[in-house]
This record gives C-alpha cells, sequence and structure tokens, in this order.
C-alpha cells in the first residue's frame, strides 16, 4: 500500500526544477522545493508524537508555507484540519473540542491564549512563521529532506471540513485520500489542465474551493500558480496576461468588471475562467463574455462533495446552470419529503453519488445516517432541477425554501426577477415568521449607485411575471448583502434581523 493522495500528485509531477508558485513577495518554489520542504515539515509532525489518523488544526494566513503543512499531513499520514481564519476564540474553542487535534499550528499572536485554552487536553501548540525561531517551519529546517511517506489506502482520511454552519453547530465533513484524488483528476481532465498551466490564486485555502479544487488540481497538472494572499483586483488584472485560469467567487468577478484595464486585450492568454462557491449571475456571465470575450465556466460543490456537476470546457456555458455530473458522480432530483425520484423539469432535492462524496460527518454519526439514502446517495440540501437539456439548475437551499399559505416559493425565482430589474444591483428573499401566512415573503434589495427605485416600482415589475403568491409582502433596502468569506449571501443573518417584521 502507498500514501494514496500523494502518490497521485507524485506521479504526474513534472522536473524539480518546474516552478509550482510564485507568491506576490516575490518568492518562487519549485516542485523540488516542495518535495523537499514538505518532506522536512512531516518530519517535524513526527517529532510531534503526531501519528497517522491524528488531526493537525491550521488557522494561519495564507503562505506557500500553509500550503507545504498540508502536504506534509497527506505524507505523515494525518489529517488536515484547516480553520477559517476569521474564527475567533470563542469559536475555535467547539473545533478544537470537537476535532481533538494532537497538533494546534497558529499565528505567533493567538498561539499564548490557544495553549491556555486547550492545556487540560495535551495538544500541542505550535506556529508556522517562517522567520520565526522555534516556529515548525524552524524547526523543520534543521530535518532531513528524504522522507518515507506514510501508508494511506483510498479510504482512509486527509482532511476534516468544518461546514459553515449557519443552521446549527458547524460539522466535520469527513474526506479521504480518495475522495481528494478522484475529483483532483476529473478537474484535470474536464477543464482540459496540464503542465504548461498557469493559474492565479487568489482563493483562501482553509475552504475546499482554494485548497481542494485551485491547489489540488495545479498538483495534479504539474502546473504552477501565480500565489496571491489576497483578492486585489487591479493586481489580478496585472496578473492576466501571464496566466492562463483563474478560478474565483462571483464576487471576484464583479470587482474584475469595475477595473478598466479589463479588455479582451488583458485576457488574451487566458483560456478558462472558473467560478463557484455561490450563485453567479447571469447578468455577469454576459457583461464578462462581452469585456473579455470570454464565457465563465461555472461549477457546483460543496464542502462534503468536492465538485459535483460543471458546465462544459466545449459547448455552451450555459448562464444561471451549473452544468451537467462530472464522470463518475451520479445526480438525481427526488422530492425532499418521499425521497420519490423526480421527473426532468421538476424542482425537489438534489442527491449525488460517486468517489468525491464523503465518508460522513466527523463523531456525528446519527447525522451521517440521515444525510444519506439507503443506496448511498447523499442529501445535498440543495434544491434543484434538470432541465430538457441536461444542465443543473440550483434553485435554492433546502432550508431557504419559503411556504407561504401553503404554497411552496423558492427564492432563485423571484431574486432572479428583481436582479433583472434597471436600478438593482441585487437582491435576497428570505421567507419571515408571518402571522397570517406563516411565512412572509420578503425581499432585500440593494440598488445600483444613484437608483432611486421603490419597492413599489419592483412589485409593479413582476406583477406580470410571476403569481401573486410569490410577490413580497415587504421590499427592504440595503446598502449590501452579508456575505462570508467565500462570498454565499447570509441569509440567516438576513433573517435573524429581520424576524419581527411581521410581529403584530
Amino acid at each position: 500500500m502507498s500514501n494514496h493522495l500523494f502518490d497521485a500528485f507524485r506521479s504526474r509531477m513534472p522536473a524539480p526544477d518546474r516552478l509550482l508558485m510564485e507568491t506576490d513577495d516575490g518568492r518562487s518554489l519549485t516542485y523540488g522545493d516542495m518535495l523537499a520542504r514538505s518532506a522536512q515539515l512531516a518530519h517535524a509532525l513526527l517529532q510531534l508524537d503526531v501519528e497517522p489518523g491524528d488531526r493537525v488544526a491550521v488557522q494561519v494566513e495564507k503562505s506557500p508555507e500553509a500550503v507545504l503543512l498540508y502536504l506534509a499531513c497527506v505524507r505523515a499520514g494525518a489529517v488536515f484540519l484547516p480553520l477559517n481564519t476569521a474564527y475567533t476564540l470563542t469559536e475555535l474553542g467547539y473545533f478544537f473540542e470537537d476535532a481533538a487535534p494532537r497538533v494546534i499550528v497558529c499565528d505567533p499572536a493567538k498561539s499564548a491564549d490557544i495553549a491556555r485554552m486547550i492545556e487540560p487536553s495535551g495538544a500541542v501548540v505550535v506556529t508556522l512563521d517562517r522567520n520565526g525561531q522555534g516556529s515548525l517551519t524552524d524547526q523543520a529546517s534543521r530535518q532531513s529532506s528524504d522522507f518515507h511517506d506514510v501508508q494511506r489506502g483510498k479510504d482512509d482520511l486527509a482532511a476534516i471540513l468544518y461546514t459553515s454552519g449557519t443552521t446549527g453547530r458547524s460539522k466535520g465533513a469527513m474526506l479521504s485520500h480518495g475522495n481528494l484524488a478522484s475529483n483532483a483528476r476529473v478537474l484535470v481532465e474536464q477543464w482540459r489542465f496540464t503542465s504548461g498551466d498557469v493559474l492565479i490564486h487568489a482563493l483562501p485555502i482553509f475552504h475546499t474551493h482554494g485548497l481542494f479544487v485551485a491547489t489540488n488540481v495545479i498538483l495534479m497538472a504539474g502546473a504552477s500558480m501565480l500565489f496571491e494572499q489576497k483578492f486585489d483586483p487591479i493586481r489580478i488584472v496585472s496578473l492576466l496576461p501571464r496566466a492562463t485560469a483563474l478560478m474565483g467567487v462571483p464576487t471576484f468577478y464583479t470587482r474584475l468588471l469595475q477595473q478598466d484595464g479589463l479588455d479582451r486585450q488583458a485576457a488574451r492568454n487566458i483560456r478558462l475562467f472558473v467560478s463557484g462557491s455561490a450563485p453567479l449571475l447571469a447578468e455577469t456571465h454576459r457583461a464578462w463574455r462581452e469585456r473579455t470575450g470570454h464565457a465563465i465556466l461555472e461549477r457546483y460543490g460543496m464542502t462534503e462533495t468536492n465538485m459535483n456537476t460543471s458546465n462544459p470546457y466545449d459547448g455552451e456555458r450555459r448562464a444561471g446552470t451549473v452544468g451537467f455530473p462530472l464522470p463518475g458522480t451520479a445526480l438525481r432530483i427526488a422530492d425532499p419529503d418521499t425521497a420519490r425520484p423526480l421527473a426532468q423539469g421538476e424542482v425537489g432535492m438534489i442527491e449525488v453519488k460517486g468517489p468525491n462524496v464523503f465518508s460522513g460527518y466527523w463523531r456525528m454519526p446519527e447525522k451521517t445516517k440521515a444525510e444519506f439514502r439507503a443506496d448511498g446517495f447523499f442529501i445535498t440540501g440543495d434544491l434543484g432541477m434538470v432541465d430538457a437539456d441536461g444542465y443543473v439548475h440550483i434553485v435554492g437551499r433546502g432550508k431557504d425554501l419559503i411556504i407561504s399559505g401553503g404554497y411552496n416559493i423558492y427564492p432563485k425565482e423571484l431574486e432572479s426577477e428583481i436582479d433583472a430589474l434597471d436600478g438593482v444591483a441585487e437582491s435576497a428573499v428570505i421567507g419571515i415568521a408571518h402571522p397570517d401566512f406563516g411565512e412572509g415573503v420578503t425581499a432585500v434589495v440593494v440598488r445600483t449607485p444613484g437608483s432611486r427605485i421603490t419597492g413599489a416600482e419592483i412589485l409593479g415589475a413582476i406583477a406580470g411575471r410571476l403569481a401573486k403568491y410569490k410577490h413580497p409582502k415587504r421590499v427592504i433596502f440595503v446598502d449590501e448583502l452579508p456575505r462570508n468569506t467565500m462570498g454565499k449571501v447570509q441569509k440567516n443573518l438576513l433573517r435573524d434581523a429581520y424576524k419581527d417584521l411581521y410581529a403584530s
């Protein structure tokens, strides 16, 4: 038996002197450097008594060292546990208690507080700072650059990623070596990545998009990255001529469209723009194509499943859809209550099955059992439909479904109508407790700069387009919608903010 995931990367690795990443502060890392330094970090983890299956929790800023630590964990047989850099000490306490990590890697400013917090657990707290004496990187620098990778099979855990927890306490999705390797292989093939590709990597790496889509695809292709610590639209435009691909969230594309330097000439060398982690507005898709000549490729994935679907590389990239199921991934639409498979064109729960789908939630056997059908399909919690041409449409989250006066209302349908109006930048439609209807349909709207569109005008515009029961009871105007770090609108915050709107 070998180390399943790292062997998959190693088998496609180019010559040692080939560039893996170039950072925004001028550093560069070759594939040879990656092999040597991840080996050194793996030795350092073993010196901290990390054993196969032990969790290594990591809350550090984005850096090459953080990527090397991920690979070191894989090679050492540990379970990589990345944590959002925005989490507070209070929030971290839950993850440390739930995951029981053997080692916690954090920024120096938090190390003393974390050490006090977890003292009873016996976990070791270290920093990653490449210039810090006594840091994990410092300890690794004195280790051998040769390492015999720990044996791990495809079913062994490689990582635990915690879900955002918007509907309750966060759940740790257990991702195996096989989950990550199979999905990276499929994406390399479907998106035509080769060793000649250069990806602009401006995503965070505590999230599946930046770590397991962007980074793993590059490693699996033997390609290279322009590794940016944060998203800066001006800098991204300047990097476009040096790159062949960009992966981003919808916010990336809306902000890049505001840059004067974005045009067909700037994007002439790019062969692929990918968007995910949140819905891309059809208007953004059209505007991007007009400005750059490129159609953004939208895809659909989850923390628990990696990528499930993708618009085609060759063929129509249809705005407002997430394309077709990826090879090896089975997708069906089912009645949320009865699990009965639904016909093409009907809206229901999206369920998926394949080698990309996680093995379950950490230490939550009952929750895991509840989220899988008897035949192994995972219940995503996303509502969708498959159109006559086979394209998958995401209608909304199951929890976002509004039931008003006994009628089911899908927010995406109403949001699409409102977003298409002149004077509207974007909208979020939510259901709020209503004494008469059960839930009152409520539209939270952001105007475009200078717009004075009113709630009455919005209601008038959709009057002839949607059934009366779908119309908002109220329209609320805000300066911006609340979003998480990946650009998803946090409707739970909106529901909390306006929960008393219809109170009698």
